[in-house]
């Protein structure tokens, strides 16, 4: 009879903790973070290439400012007087479909259509004739600052180049940004959460996993927030009603 929780990821038995069936004592000082979280999520220790790939993945979604909703949202937990780990939770809920939750939607798009696609070019000029046409929101693509291209994308495709993990959902991703282009006479470039979903997929990972590669790379941002909140933010911060908030509801009146 099947006992009621089963995993294939960890075994924790009195004398050692073995992940994906290595112990974890030989993983310390051996394995790398990005190896081992590699490990964790395919089921096998990566290549030198795909380490080195993991590396830059996780390092170009490590953190962007105080701006973002998650980073709002997990400093203002704080300054209610909440520790770090509620900070950091609030912060992560924050993710959602504009925040994080692209990369996720770009992978399952990617492998949607380009699973068993030979001719990814003509592909692409289909789907972007299509998307313009139906006025699609295609995740991935756009970006608030970057027009011409974003340089996080740039960096992470040449490494994937370089790596071999370069295949036909990259080639996929970059056909449709020029596509797109050609079609529209204006560039919606790829954005590193696309450049991330097509490498991601061309490695061989579930779209499902999307969401989970953001917030493994965010997380160290996160805690870095909230760190510095704690020690150095403000207590309650709140709006300042007069200069930020517009009340558009009924004027004052008597009951």
């Amino acid at each position: 009879m099947a006992k009621k929780w089963q995993t294939k990821i960890t075994l924790n038995t009195k004398e050692e903790t073995y992940i994906r069936g290595y112990p974890l004592t030989q993983m310390i000082g051996k394995l790398t973070f990005s190896e081992s979280i590699y490990l964790l999520l395919k089921g096998k220790l990566p290549t030198e290439n795909e380490r080195r790939m993991f590396d830059a993945i996780f390092t170009s979604v490590i953190d962007h400012g105080v701006a973002p909703p998650s980073v709002v949202a997990l400093r203002n937990v704080i300054s209610g007087g909440n520790q770090l780990h509620v900070g950091v939770a609030a912060g992560v809920l924050a993710f959602g479909e504009y925040h994080g939750g692209a990369l996720e939607d770009a992978m399952r798009f990617f492998q949607e259509y380009a699973k068993d696609e030979e001719d990814i070019y003509g592909l692409a000029e289909r789907i972007a004739k299509k998307a313009v046409e139906e006025k699609w929101r295609i995740s991935g693509y756009g970006h608030k600052y970057y027009k011409e291209f974003d340089p996080r994308s740039k960096k992470l495709l040449d490494l994937a180049k370089e790596l071999g993990f370069y295949g036909k959902h990259c080639e996929f991703a970059v056909s449709l940004e020029d596509a797109i282009e050609k079609i529209k006479g204006k560039k919606l470039v790829l954005n590193v959460d696309g450049a991330i979903a097509a490498i991601t997929s061309d490695m061989g990972f579930d779209y499902r996993l999307g969401k989970g590669f953001f917030i493994i790379g965010r997380i160290p941002g996160l805690v870095a927030h909230a760190f510095e909140e704690l020690t150095e933010g403000v207590i309650f911060r709140r709006l300042d009603e007069e200069a930020e908030i517009e009340y558009l509801g009924n004027p004052p009146r008597e009951l």
